[in-house]
């Protein structure tokens, strides 16, 4: 499988969290822990899909979406947000976006969507 996702959030408690539960399910993780490291990760390795909070320091989850999107890479995301009906509209109109987590999330839920989008 070696599928590869990258999760990018300041919080190092929710970068574990993701990171535990989705190598144990036998996906490689990479972590960031704002939008710079995130796009510099990007550049050097293949994502299949990325779970991206919408605040972050430095360059914020948008900043990213919309520089990925501005280079044409096609990377899946997952956007997680403490405040979701703010930045709905926001993020509809990105393409890669195909899912918005709010925060707390449940973590089967996540596990059980990540492993469903990535077989598909």
């Amino acid at each position: 499988m070696n599928q590869n996702i990258l999760i990018v959030d300041d919080e190092i408690g929710i970068r574990l969290l993701l990171e535990d539960l989705l190598e144990s399910e036998g996906f490689s993780i990479l972590t960031a822990k704002n939008g710079q490291e995130a796009l510099d990760i990007i550049s050097k390795n293949a994502i299949d899909l990325m779970i991206i909070d919408y605040k972050l320091p430095k360059v914020d989850g948008i900043e990213v979406l919309m520089q990925l999107a501005h280079e044409n890479k096609q990377i899946d995301t997952i956007v997680m947000s403490g405040l979701v009906e703010n930045i709905q509209e926001e993020i509809t109109e990105l393409a890669n976006v195909k899912k918005i987590l709010s925060k707390p999330f449940d973590v089967l839920e996540v596990r059980d969507y990540v492993k469903q989008h990535l077989a598909n």
